[in-house]
């Protein structure tokens, strides 16, 4: 039977669920899409805890999702762009955390063969969310953009947009994210207040555009002069209502296409931060929410093995469980279990001597056989 993520109710990564479903059945226009891969982005987690419900209004019980990449195993009426067997990319409104998806044929692209399913699952939002807002500024070789939590999956997209396009990257991330943000050619700062005063301290050079993928930092914007119309957001509704900024979202399968022929020529790449299973969909959003992994964090719905794999799953899945786990055995010295044709003999020379050592202690003991021959002890 299909599996789906639903949710009933507002609220954390707890309130998802994964329940049987009917198999979904093609419409005019649509395919059947067994998923292998799909990515999870910071707005889904905003909808499930009900934030500005007006905006994003959602009805009960929810579906999840937006990236997506598999096999199309059926067609419906009309559908004539893709046929049964073809690995496909691209994204639903919703519901693309599911083992089968219905997608419009208009939807998807076909999968570049340079891509891992891991990546072409979750391109969509952030790749087409990123390439909007790095167009939708024009930047250039005089911009200087700040751009928050760039160490995300969009983040980190933008900011090698923005590069490409030879403007100076200053990127907001945890401190243990820095040198994974110098690989790009973003210079890093840190989160929290005053960052306005840290980017002024990083140059001189005036703010040109600010891309908030973070949140909540419109004043910290405002008061490094960048016009209102330059700031980007993707979450922060607030900042749009009170500062004027500018709410970005994704794109269509043409900006997809273009992010996606990128990241097959190596021009740009989306780290994998980490892969879930389905039915742990609930501490993959923990991990998202955390936002501690650098890159896209993905659910992987089908074990997937590629041309030259050497590790493959029952010994993942045997050292996730069993890593770091104390378990019962007899103790050992670890030097006795060197072979002794490894390294110098320094080993077996070190046990001698011990050894000698040991010796010599117990022949000064009262009651040893030397001390005895010696007459030191009576002899009874």
């Amino acid at each position: 039977m299909p599996h789906a993520v639903r949710y009933s109710g507002f609220g954390g990564p707890e309130v998802l669920e994964v329940v049987e479903v009917p198999t979904p059945e093609p419409g005019e226009g649509e395919v059947l899409v067994e998923v292998f891969a799909t990515g999870l982005n910071p707005v889904e987690s905003a909808m499930r805890r009900g934030e500005h419900p007006e905006r994003w209004p959602v009805e009960f019980p929810a579906a999840q999702g937006r990236d997506l990449a598999g096999v199309v195993i059926a067609t419906g009426p009309g559908a004539s762009r893709f046929s049964r067997g073809d690995e496909v990319m691209g994204f639903v409104e919703r519901g693309a955390q599911a083992t089968h998806v219905v997608v419009p044929e208009a939807n998807l692209m076909p999968r570049p063969p340079a891509l891992s399913w891991e990546v072409a699952g979750s391109l969509y939002t952030a790749g087409t969310m990123a390439w909007n807002a790095v167009e939708g500024l024009g930047l250039g070789p005089n911009d200087t953009v700040v751009i928050t939590a760039a160490a995300g999956g969009v983040g980190c997209l933008a900011a090698q947009f923005a590069r490409m396009r030879g403007a100076t990257v200053i990127g907001t991330s945890a401190e243990s994210r820095f040198d994974f943000l110098r690989q790009f050619g973003v210079i890093p700062t840190g989160y929290g207040p005053g960052l306005a005063d840290r980017v002024r301290a990083i140059t001189p050079e005036p703010i040109t555009a600010f891309l908030d993928f973070l949140g909540g930092e419109a004043d910290e914007a405002k008061a490094l002069g960048v016009p209102s119309v330059r700031i980007f957001t993707v979450l922060d509704w607030d900042a749009v209502d009170e500062h004027g900024a500018v709410r970005i979202s994704a794109g269509d399968v043409v900006a997809l296409s273009r992010v996606a022929a990128l990241a097959a020529a190596r021009r740009i790449r989306l780290p994998i931060a980490d892969v879930f299973s389905l039915d742990s969909v609930a501490d993959a959003y923990r991990a998202l929410d955390r936002r501690e992994a650098p890159g896209k964090i993905v659910l992987g719905l089908r074990i997937v093995e590629y041309p030259g794999q050497r590790v493959h799953e029952p010994d993942l899945k045997e050292q996730d469980v069993t890593l770091g786990v104390l378990t019962p055995h007899q103790h050992m010295e670890v030097e006795e279990a060197i072979p002794p044709a490894i390294a110098d003999g320094s080993v077996r020379r070190r046990h001698r001597e011990e050894h000698d050592r040991d010796a010599a202690v117990r022949s000064d003991q009262p009651g040893s056989e030397q001390a005895r021959s010696e007459g030191e002890v009576p002899v009874e």
